[in-house]
């Protein structure tokens, strides 16, 4: 039995990681934590913590007092904000990260790090992005990342603590808001689908790009730390993906459901530029093949279960909880 904490635990994965993690190892065994007040479910069905990942001690004391013997860090700031504050994005991204890797090779816990396809830049292959390839990133969301990466590949290979992560493509959800990443329009198009029935997208129509349902994240993360460690060739930042799309896709698979629904697009140049520095599809065969994974959802399913659990939600609970 996994006795686990959770950093960044309010943030669009770690609000649903958390009762997933509750429900498969028991809630008292799961400590949530945010450098913000934690309030809703997150607080309400189990342990939870303020937490600065800037303060070691913080993240210290957390895992101490818990007997954590795995963290999930989550804390970060994505990529479209990012660039409104390099040095925090920096420091927050990877002294953050080197903090929490610090405790546990102290304390001997496990860590799960994720990365991004953000860590790939215009030099990577496009279609598709191998899993060991240049990466030379535009966005200071994407160096920190590439440097979060290596800085796992050096705790395990000098320390032998063993951290393992994946490359996360776009995240669509329903729960807590996005946080202001490059593909948060492919959450924020549902809710306007459903609210008005027309949406303004800030990427251009032919923008292709990874993306990856919830349920799908959240899998790739237990079953990747449940995995036999000896299996793991890569360890950490595990290319995976669940399908590509482009707005005008996304927007053609509502249509299929709600007919009137109409899009039209204001491109938001920040955006575009990060996003067209991206590969249009990432190679994740050998998380298939270390791991076995494999996503449940393809475009289709996952609009057609976003719509479904979204239209039983009261318009005021549309807003997603744990909104700041």
């Amino acid at each position: 039995m996994r006795r686990v904490l959770v950093t960044g635990a309010a943030g669009q994965i770690g609000s649903d990681l958390v009762p997933f993690l509750r429900e498969r190892y028991g809630a008292a065994n799961v400590l949530a934590t945010d450098v913000r007040p934690l309030t809703g479910p997150l607080a309400d069905g189990g342990p939870h913590r303020r937490v600065n990942c800037l303060e070691r001690s913080e993240i210290a004391g957390a895992v101490d007092d818990h007997d954590a013997d795995a963290v999930y860090h989550l804390a970060a700031v994505l990529s479209a904000v990012g660039e409104d504050d390099p040095e925090r994005t920096f420091r927050v991204n990877v002294e953050g990260l080197l903090g929490v890797l610090e405790v546990a090779r102290e304390s001997g816990c496990a860590v799960f790090a994720p990365s991004s396809i953000a860590a790939f830049g215009p030099g990577t292959p496009r279609d598709p992005a191998p899993q060991e390839t240049v990466q030379r990133p535009i966005s200071i969301y994407g160096v920190t990342k590439v440097t979060g990466e290596l800085l796992c590949d050096y705790y395990h290979a000098r320390f032998g603590v063993d951290v393992r992560g994946v490359r996360y493509p776009g995240v669509i959800s329903h729960g807590a808001p996005p946080g202001g990443g490059t593909t948060d329009y492919a959450v924020e198009i549902f809710e306007h689908a459903l609210e008005g029935g027309r949406y303004t997208c800030f990427l251009a129509p032919n923008t292709q790009l990874d993306l990856l349902y919830m349920p799908d994240v959240l899998r790739a993360a237990v079953e990747l730390m449940e995995a036999e460690g000896a299996s793991l060739q890569t360890r950490n930042a595990y290319n995976i993906t669940g399908f590509q799309a482009t707005p005008a896709m996304l927007a053609d698979a509502i249509r299929d459901h709600l007919p009137h629904f109409e899009i039209e697009y204001e491109v938001d140049p920040v955006r575009q530029r990060i996003a067209d520095s991206w590969p249009d599809r990432l190679d994740d065969s050998p998380a298939r093949v270390d791991w076995g994974w494999e996503p449940e959802y393809d475009l289709d399913r996952m609009v057609a279960d976003m719509l479904e659990t979204l239209s039983k939600k009261a318009p005021a609970e549309r807003r997603y909880r744990n909104a700041p």
